[in-house]
């Protein structure tokens, strides 16, 4: 990566910009020449805009020229979208054949705060189908591979938006997280990735897999640049009624708070079997980096936490099956050729249009939400779901966050577990329950194993309280160097 240009990170490059050190146009086209040269080996583009953000730098370098207030704070940074953000003229396929020719006719709300903030948007990044997988490969795309080891899964679902980042082709990026698709990609590519709080952030414009799981967050090179972005998209929105009215901190001024005396929970339930040897290591050496740093440390039980991946697949299925009936080749989306019926239309649109992962989620979530088992299934899941956010709730009368592993392994081989869907799920057994609980998580690197591959360490904080989150992971950050790797690709 010869061009120094690529080598800033987010916070250095917007200030470098308004310093007018170079300009928005030479910034994106670096990024579009790394793109062209890199990116056919790892698949992490489904789209990329030139024209468009061509004329977009073109008119941030207008607005830093004029100076007076007229740059905003992101302005001329260059950045791509996880491909189920609606984009306004630019193609949106959430990883679908069903939605291989849609182009929205409107900007959702993250997408459009970012481009307010001034941001330059490259392209979209690849994703699983409808953000269901934990490694990528359910794409109608094709799969994306890890820039540490082109044999390897990024991780799911926004495993495009991680590669991306990670081998240097965009700033930073969005990626949403129902059960883990922001923070686990983030771990398996060595990167910061945050899931803010349920209704941190506006839904509106970001197509829906399970509402009441869906989460929008930051993904960047590190803590700092994360929490850039979590300025430029976090805040109330009208046009989203799950959105919370809650103030929105100055996260960035905010991440050099003294974490000396914040109580840290490590909960049992997290490091028994199943866990890596090598993973297992590396978080605990994190944990004992932040005893060093003032922290108090504490075990703690979260002691329904063994519940959380079965109640998570039966939630998450059933809101898909509501929420993706829509698909049904009328209105909008692939239209199967030359229906003999309507019945004949609705099945073999979505027959064909649809990949194994969401028929395999659609089925199994009709079928929890069917007559006769609604009961013993959904309502269930329900009220174990609520025994979580309870365990969580009880665990912050006690500490200020909880320090676990991001995720049981680092990233596997490319068709390891495509014939095992359970083993797959298991892949997000360590952030489902903040979904399930609508806590806020971040993973941020911690170490790499044997083979070279980055190992994550999750932290978990209470509701809306993003800040603190971000300022206890900056403080390891700033005292460990993982955060400086990138892998040569």
């Amino acid at each position: 990566m010869s061009n120094p240009l690529l080598q800033l990170s987010l916070g250095q490059a917007a200030s470098a910009l308004k310093r007018k050190d170079f300009s928005s146009v030479e910034l994106t086209q670096a990024y579009l020449d790394r793109i062209e040269s890199v990116d056919p080996k790892l698949g992490a583009y489904i789209f990329v805009a030139k024209e468009s953000a061509m004329e977009a730098a073109r008119e941030s370098d207008r607005r830093l020229s004029q100076g007076g207030g007229q740059a905003r704070f992101l302005e001329g940074c260059p950045i791509a979208l996880k491909d189920i953000f609606v984009t306004k003229g630019i193609r949106t396929t959430c990883g679908s054949k069903i939605l291989g020719n849609y182009i929205p006719p409107y900007e959702g709300t993250p997408s459009g705060r970012l481009k307010d903030s001034g941001a330059v948007l490259l392209g979209k990044l690849n994703m699983d189908e409808f953000a269901m997988g934990s490694s990528n490969e359910n794409s109608a795309l094709g799969p994306v591979r890890n820039p540490w080891d082109i044999e390897r899964v990024p991780g799911g679902s926004s495993g495009g938006s991680a590669a991306a980042v990670a081998a240097n082709l965009c700033l930073g990026t969005l990626g949403t997280d129902t059960g883990g698709s922001i923070r686990q990609p983030a771990a398996f590519c060595g990167i910061v990735g945050l899931r803010p709080t349920y209704g941190r952030v506006s839904r509106y414009g970001v197509i829906a897999f399970a509402s009441s799981l869906d989460q929008v967050g930051p993904m960047a090179q590190n803590v700092e640049d994360t929490a850039l972005i979590l300025k430029a998209i976090a805040g109330h929105d009208p046009m989203d009624s799950t959105s919370a009215p809650v103030p929105v901190p100055d996260y960035v001024s905010l991440l050099n708070q003294d974490i000396k005396g914040k109580r840290l929970g490590v909960p049992k339930e997290f490091f028994g079997a199943g866990l890596d040897a090598e993973v297992k290591d590396a978080v605990l050496k994190a944990i004992a980096d932040y005893e060093h740093l003032g922290a108090k440390i504490e075990e703690i039980s979260l002691p329904h936490m063994e519940y959380a991946i079965a109640c998570y697949y039966i939630i998450a299925p059933s809101e898909a099956s509501s929420n993706l009936a829509r698909y049904d080749g009328v209105r909008y989306g692939v239209r199967c050729q030359n229906p003999e019926d309507l019945r004949d239309l609705y099945f073999r649109s979505r027959s064909e249009g649809f990949g194994d992962e969401v028929k395999r989620r659609i089925m199994l979530g009709t079928y929890c939400l069917s007559a006769g088992y609604y009961d013993a299934y959904y309502k269930k899941a329900q009220q174990v779901r609520a025994l979580i956010r309870d365990d969580f709730n009880k665990a912050y009368e006690k500490v200020d966050a909880i320090v676990t592993p991001t995720t049981p392994s680092t990233a596997f081989k490319l068709g390891e577990r495509l014939s095992d869907p359970l083993t797959m799920y298991l892949a997000d057994v360590f952030t489902v329950p903040a979904n399930l609980a609508g806590i806020p998580g971040l993973s941020l690197p911690c170490g790499r194993d044997s083979k070279g591959l980055p190992i994550g360490l999750q932290l978990l904080g209470k509701p809306f309280k993003e800040e603190e989150l971000l300022a206890i992971a900056h403080a390891y950050e700033q005292a460990t160097p993982w955060h400086t790797a990138r892998p040569e690709v």
